[in-house]
């Protein structure tokens, strides 16, 4: 259901609130430039200091404006097991593809305890997609308890943000090639792709979504060394990316791009340093989109 490039979509704010036509312009724009699959409501998304009801509207848009010509992964991650069953429940209801899951956040609960709680997402009937991504959660799906899950009828696949390659290989043999394995790190696609991935759930594409969607479809179809060549021109932009919190670089990326898009962000985040605003502009040109 899920591959190739597969972008963790910004939300863009005007005057404090969720701002759905420049919302549903940047989705029809991105599924144009080639975009493979969306995903709402993630970390990239300011997903945490969305409310519920903004976070159930957004998923909502993305099923709307979607309309089927790509699959829509909607983030429903939460470190409170009812609030997560209850945003995947509506993720279903209307209409989104699948649900993607990190484990508990802050409660650092044991492997039994992800376990209890990926499963009880899973028991809602949407396919869900797994997020492990420790540096943020603090928490680590261990590989014995990813391939539980996978036993799952409804776990299809994991967005792998551990930076472990050796991962890939351990997951596929523990969980079988059935097992979808998206990259949750731009700037490890090419190696994650070789090692056994299918694509990536990117924060680039947000910025450069042919440029991405170029470079999964040269993996996929085994192009390494245009894949190489389009990796070098957009490591610069992945790096930049991620030269301040996460998302302000990108939001002042994707306004230089597009300058409908706003550079608003949400409290507690605050928009990049000049050193940081320096590199997207150097990156942005290196990748020719500027």
């Amino acid at each position: 259901m899920f591959f190739g490039s597969i972008p963790a979509l910004l939300t863009p704010f005007a005057a404090g609130r969720v701002d759905h036509a420049i919302f549903r312009d940047f989705v029809e724009w991105q599924i144009d430039e080639g975009t493979n699959g969306l995903v709402p409501c993630g970390t990239t998304g300011e997903s945490a200091t969305l409310t519920t009801d903004e976070h159930k509207a957004l998923i909502a848009l993305t099923v709307e404006v979607a309309r089927g010509r790509v699959p829509v992964l909607a983030g429903c991650g939460s470190n409170n097991t009812a609030h997560a069953v209850e945003l995947t429940r509506n993720a279903m209801e209307v209409g989104a593809d699948a649900a993607l899951h990190v484990p508990p956040y802050y409660n650092r609960p044991n492997q039994d305890g992800i376990y209890g709680h990926l499963s009880a997402v899973a028991e809602v009937g949407i396919p869900i997609v797994l997020y492990n991504v420790p540096a943020r959660t603090i928490t680590d799906i261990a590989v014995e308890t990813m391939a539980k899950l996978s036993r799952l009828p409804n776990v299809i696949g994991v967005k792998d943000a551990t930076g472990n390659l050796a991962r890939i290989s351990a997951q596929r043999l523990a969980c079988g090639e059935q097992f979808l394995q998206l990259s949750g790190n731009d700037d490890m696609a090419l190696g994650f792709n070789a090692m056994g991935g299918v694509g990536c759930v990117s924060v680039t594409a947000n910025v450069a979504p042919k440029l991405c969607s170029q470079f999964q479809e040269a993996t996929r179809e085994g192009r390494w060394s245009e894949a190489l060549e389009l990796q070098d021109r957009l490591y610069p932009l992945h790096a930049a990316l991620f030269s301040d919190a996460s998302p302000g670089p990108a939001k002042y990326a994707l306004n230089c791009v597009r300058p409908d898009f706003p550079v608003d962000l949400r409290a507690p985040m605050t928009e990049p340093s000049s050193a940081s605003k320096k590199a997207v502009d150097d990156a942005l040109a290196h990748a020719g989109l500027i």
